[in-house]
């Protein structure tokens, strides 16, 4: 380091030594109002931030690369650099350059990094999405044991379960982690996996350790090095202010259905598959009012239960929502004064927050006061019930919070001005002598003007004197002489007056041109013990968060079933699944929105007696199968979630592991194929769904070859049938397949009804059970527009081939030895008039003046047998 110094200028030393114990970071270094980058982290940053790269001095003969942002503007670039994938050390002046030159005139300010910025560990509302958890994991292994932790610094919630390495990515796609903590030794095996789901993973070298496991509770080892390896990197990022965490509790893996991460991408659960949140389910059924609410119905639908009291409990607080129309209206109206506490107070407790976050707690803690006097009026479920102790108010705080506390107080307590007139008496006269300090002199002024009978007395101020006492030279031996020389202490004089002071006045231009820094004080003194009061109070203000957003969600479900007509589902324990009418949610509200309607349908794959637990769904493509696989796997997802769901009446036994496949693409970046990425996922599926499971497959074995694709959905829907034993939902254009029902007993056949008219196609989106003969690709072709030459060709391609494969005469290699491919191709057909259809052409033939009345009976029945026809 000493030839580092001799190199560079001392400034320039400090930030090569604080960077070399930051070298994966960006070193966010401060220099007055801007934070500066040097080297390569200015050329990254530059580039990822569109900024200026200038140069500042040279090092080893080289210019240094700077760039830099504003101090009060840097939330916005953080936020940039942390989303394309930076960390960034935050280097603050831990001094002021006057006390930098107590030590010597050429001491570089002392600097050090305050904290360092990740994806899991921010806190601050620009920050941050408010309706979203945004979580940090830690994933562990000892000896044969693994576990998964994860905190949301910004809420304080903290969780911990029992993990397999199996299990690692799709828990991480359930919790949408922003950031990963990995051993070092599994970092290369589980990195890729982690970005595969979106969450950036961390190396971390040395997890926690404790003498003793008994101060976490009856946590596995497993479990206590990943909660261990959360706090140590919530230590290391917030160099030693860690955040207010609650009590970490421990979630077993039987507690939620089991929901893998290709099926959360099809089933387009929390985002849609462009990645947004327009489209997918959340998007349509969340209503809540709070934040704190929006994380919460986004948990319970990313983690539906299984647990039947739990479900049951909801169920029963939504229904008594439903049926209570102005309570919840009530309840919804207060909500929307209600902040957001439980970030409020994870600033608080980090020493970021301002005095916007006590109002916050204010504001929240008087909600819930209405609140809980609304709900104490009434019996409630069991659900609510047990909330209701939690949003009565600790009065105590309230009372101190709304005396202490002015109605709007400014963003940043160094603003000053928050605490409310008349709280604290010695803070109301210093303000009056800050804010009025000249109308106390004036006052001052007048009391010693008729004290010495002088009305020309005035009192003024100048930077040499400060505040003085001026008379003329024709009052100079009254003031000198006594009483007034006892009081009026002569300061100078000049050609023209006389200045004097007084203790008094001295003491006075003390207080004034202190007063704003004691203001300051005084406000920042109080600002601590009002911080203090409501940490000291976290306990029952996150309880008291928990508690008004339950409200928020049961609420809000209860909204969204009362306005769309949604049934509050019947769970049992048993393997039922019998929905009538249901609908899909996000597919129904895009029709509604473009003034269509849902065709709604029935599905009952079995139950006690397991007859149907298989359907094996077939028609055309455009005619709704995968709306319909997909309706019936959400209606699944919603009832163990706690909500209704969209169907007039659904019986369902509880689920215990969801898998869809339902679409494909190439992952170019894993060399996979369509196929390739078709055949993972179904692997997946094959390998661990259990009786209970739910499963819906839409076109396997699509990506292939005809007879390797066929091949490849008959093995599967017998291991479907055979092996897992799981109600599933089978979509397949292998008509084939449909004579497994003869054989395979638990499976039955169903379609999707279109009828033809005058050779084109119409959907009719109904299923019934039975069998298509046919999937219509040449009209669903011509709907899309392709050339009418193409489809009339594949029509005549079509035909040739299912004629030859009825009459057993060489299958497709006749065809194409029959059948010229370019030169037989046809000419583009005149469009034709469409003929009369049998009805037209019976009723031309029809004279009604002319017919007996058993004539017209006996014509009814032969229209109407033409009309079927």
């Amino acid at each position: 380091m000493a030839t580092v110094k001799s190199a560079v200028t001392p400034m320039m030393a400090q930030f090569l030594e604080i960077k070399a114990d930051y070298p994966s970071a960006l070193l966010f270094y401060r220099m007055g109002d801007f934070y500066e980058l040097f080297f390569d982290d200015a050329v990254s940053a530059a580039a990822a931030l569109d900024i200026a790269l200038t140069k500042r001095g040279k090092h080893l003969g080289e210019d240094i690369p700077m760039c830099g942002v504003p101090f009060h503007a840097a939330e916005g670039y953080l936020l940039t650099l942390i989303r394309k994938g930076f960390r960034v050390a935050v280097c603050e002046q831990l001094e002021t350059p006057a006390e930098a030159k107590k030590r010597g005139h050429k001491s570089v300010v002392k600097r050090g990094v305050v904290r360092l910025v990740t994806p899991g560990t921010l806190s601050e509302d620009t920050l941050l999405d408010a309706r979203r958890n945004n979580f940090l994991a830690a994933f562990s292994k000892v000896r044969d044991e693994f576990a998964l932790a994860w905190a949301d610094m910004s809420t304080g919630e903290f969780r911990v379960t029992p993990c397999a390495q199996v299990r690692f990515a799709p828990e991480l796609a359930r919790l949408g982690a922003s950031e990963v903590i990995v051993p070092e030794q599994l970092f290369d095996e589980l990195a890729p996996l982690a970005e595969e789901v979106g969450t950036q993973p961390t190396p971390l070298s040395e997890f926690f350790s404790v003498a003793s496991l008994e101060a976490f509770g009856g946590f596995t080892r497993a479990e206590t090095s990943a909660l261990g390896a959360v706090f140590d990197y919530l230590d290391l990022t917030q160099k030693g202010q860690l955040p207010l965490l609650r009590q970490p509790q421990r979630e077993a893996p039987n507690d939620s259905m089991m929901i893998d991460a290709a099926t959360r991408r099809n089933l387009e659960i929390t985002h849609s598959l462009n990645g947004g949140r327009s489209g997918s389910l959340l998007s349509v059924i969340d209503r809540t009012i709070t934040a704190a609410g929006a994380r919460l119905l986004e948990r319970q639908v990313s983690t539906p239960s299984q647990s039947l009291a739990k479900i049951s409990g909801r169920h029963d607080a939504v229904e008594w929502a439903v049926d209570a129309v102005e309570i919840r209206l009530a309840l919804r109206e207060s909500l929307k004064a209600v902040p957001d506490i439980e970030r409020a107070l994870s600033r608080i407790a980090l020493s970021r927050s301002g005095p916007r976050d006590l109002t916050a707690i204010r504001s929240a803690l008087t909600q819930a006061e209405a609140i809980a006097q609304t709900l104490s009026q009434v019996a409630l479920p069991d659900l609510l019930a047990e909330h209701l102790v939690d949003l009565e108010t600790d009065s105590a705080l309230l009372t101190l919070l709304d005396e202490a506390l002015v109605a709007e107080p400014p963003l940043l307590a160094r603003d000053g001005g928050f605490i409310a007139p008349g709280y604290d008496e010695s803070l109301d006269e210093l303000r009056q002598l800050r804010d009025e300090g000249r109308g106390v002199i004036g006052r001052m002024q007048g009391e010693y003007a008729t004290q010495t009978g002088i009305s020309s007395l005035k009192i003024k101020h100048n930077n040499v004197l400060g505040y003085f006492i001026e008379t003329t030279q024709t009052h100079l031996e009254k003031m000198m002489s006594p009483p007034f020389s006892e009081t009026f202490i002569h300061r100078q004089t000049t050609a023209n007056v006389v200045r004097f002071t007084t203790v008094e006045l001295s003491e006075l231009e003390t207080k004034i041109l202190n007063a704003g820094a004691e203001v300051d004080a005084i406000e920042m003194r109080l600002y601590s013990a009002l911080v203090a009061a409501i940490l000291e109070d976290s306990d029952h203000l996150h309880a008291l968060a928990t508690a008004l957003a339950t409200v928020d969600v049961t609420t809000a479900l209860a909204d969204l079933a009362s306005d769309l007509h949604w049934a509050k589902p019947k769970m049992t324990n048993g393997l039922e699944f019998d929905i009538k009418g249901g609908r899909h949610p996000v597919v129904e509200k895009a029709l509604q929105g473009s003034g269509g309607s849902f065709v709604a349908n029935d599905c009952d794959l079995g139950g006690v007696s397991e007859a149907g637990q298989i359907w094996l769904l077939t028609g055309p493509n455009m005619a709704g199968k995968s709306t319909f696989l997909r309706q019936n796997a959400l209606i699944a997802l919603l009832a163990q979630a706690g909500s209704f769901v969209p169907a007039s009446e659904a019986t369902l036994g509880v689920v215990s592991q969801l898998f869809s496949r339902v679409g494909a693409s190439d992952d170019l970046a894993r060399g996979r194929s369509t196929f390739m990425v078709e055949m993972v996922e179904t692997a997946a599926i094959l390998n661990q769904a259990d009786n209970r499971a739910m499963v819906i497959l839409d076109e396997i074995g699509r990506g292939t070859s005809t007879y390797d694709g066929l091949s490849i959905a008959w093995a599967t829907l017998e291991h479907l049938h055979d092996a897992n034993q799981c109600r599933s939902l089978f979509a397949t254009h292998y008509h084939e397949l449909t004579n497994l029902d003869e054989r395979l007993d638990r499976v039955k056949t169903a379609t999707v009804s279109v009828r033809e008219w005058e050779g084109e196609v119409i959907f009719l989106h109904e299923v019934t059970l039975g069998k298509a003969d046919r999937s219509y690709g040449v009209q669903v072709a011509k709907l899309a527009g392709l050339p009418e030459a193409v489809t009339d060709r594949a029509r005549d391609v079509l035909e040739r081939l299912e004629s030859a494969d009825r009459e057993d005469t060489g299958g497709t290699k006749a065809v194409i030895d029959d059948l010229p491919l370019f030169s037989a191709t046809p000419a583009p057909r005149a469009a034709a008039k469409p003929g009369p259809s049998p009805l037209n052409a019976r009723l031309e033939d029809v004279h009604p003046d002319e017919l007996t009345p058993r004539e017209a009976l006996n014509l009814v029945y032969e229209l109407k047998k033409l009309s079927r026809d």
